[in-house]
């Protein structure tokens, strides 16, 4: 195809977008004709109810258009804004997002699962409700987003923020969210069963309730955060740091506390501790067994624990023993003269 074609043809195309935005606004239409490619602005747009499953968007603009409901299954809509709109109910499963901005938008009971929201900012979002099972959302922002009783169960969230976001009673089982940022989050009754959460930060967080067992939360930071009657029960503590944190009433069962730091920690109510995992673990003179039991003192020193590169084995080998000399020989027998006189 010349170059003046392709041309007419793109013109073509934006040309067949401007009265599908236009039956958008007015409301008309209950089907969205799919495109190839829609780009541009639909400020306070209707589109509640509307088909666009496999839409391709690219950089388009739906600040404060209404979606409620919208189908938006395997659709792609990269870098584009979606700041103040309303999707409440809307399904968004299957869907491209990376890049998107959801700041503020509505996203009550919308599902979202298996969709690809890499780097997308969910910041102040209401996430209410919401199913992201399997999303795949490493690096995205939900800093002070609302997100009470969502499910995010196996999703990917390796570095993703939650810093200030309400978590209560969500669903985090089997998650990887290593290095995750829940700093000041709202974690009451939340449940990270079986959860990749090693570095991250939980410090300050509110998380009374929450379930961490059999999570791993090694190198985690705990600091400060409200912990009460939340179950660690068989959860990887290695290195994780505890200092000053709150812990009344919750379960350390079968929990690893290797070099765990408990500096300035109120242990006396906690359930399930052994001696073992006392000696095992970190205190100041500020920490409080549990009745019985005795903290190891590691004035404020942490240790941390390198594995050295192999070396290679040195086999030794027994040296030769030098050769036995040989023994002086004996002196000559001596000579004796005879004078023979005539």
């Amino acid at each position: 195809m010349s170059r003046t074609a392709r041309l007419l043809a793109a013109t073509a195309a934006v040309l067949a977008i401007v009265p599908i935005a236009g039956r958008a606004v007015a409301g008309e239409d209950k089907e969205i004709r799919r495109q190839d490619s829609f780009g541009g602005s639909c400020v306070k747009c209707e589109l509640s109810g509307r088909n666009l499953s496999g839409a391709r968007i690219i950089g388009a603009n739906f600040s404060g258009a209404s979606m409620m409901g919208a189908n938006l299954r395997d659709a792609k809509f990269l870098a584009s804004v979606f700041v103040g709109a309303d999707l409440t109910k809307a399904d968004l499963s299957d869907s491209a997002m990376t890049g998107a901005n959801f700041t503020s938008a509505n996203l009550t009971n919308a599902r979202l699962r298996s969709s690809e929201a890499n780097g997308v900012v969910f910041g102040m979002a209401n996430l209410t409700r919401a199913d992201l099972s399997d999303v795949e959302a490493t690096g995205a922002i939900f800093r002070k987003a609302i997100m009470v009783g969502a499910v995010l169960r196996s999703a990917i969230l390796r570095g993703v923020i939650f810093e200030g976001a309400d978590l209560s009673r969500a669903v985090l089982t089997d998650i990887e969210a290593t290095g995750a940022n829940f700093v000041r989050s709202r974690l009451t009754g939340a449940n990270f069963r079986s959860a990749e959460l090693t570095a991250a930060n939980l410090s300050r967080a509110d998380a009374q309730g929450v379930t961490f067992q059999d999570a791993e939360l090694s190198n985690a930071t705990l600091s400060y955060g409200a912990f009460n009657q939340a179950s660690f029960r068989s959860t990887d503590l290695t290195n994780a740091n505890l200092t000053g944190a709150i812990v009344d009433g919750a379960d350390f069962r079968d929990a690893d506390l290797s070099r765990t730091m408990l500096h300035g920690v109120d242990l006396s109510g906690a359930r399930g501790l052994t001696q073992d995992q006392m000696d095992d673990a970190c205190g100041d003179g500020r920490t409080k067994a549990p009745r019985g039991l005795t903290v190891r003192i590691c004035n404020g020193v942490r240790l941390i624990m390198r594995q050295e590169p192999p070396r290679p084995a040195m086999r030794m080998v027994p040296a030769m023993p030098a050769k036995t000399p040989a023994p002086p020989a004996p002196p000559a027998a001596p000579r004796y003269f005879t004078i023979l006189e005539r």
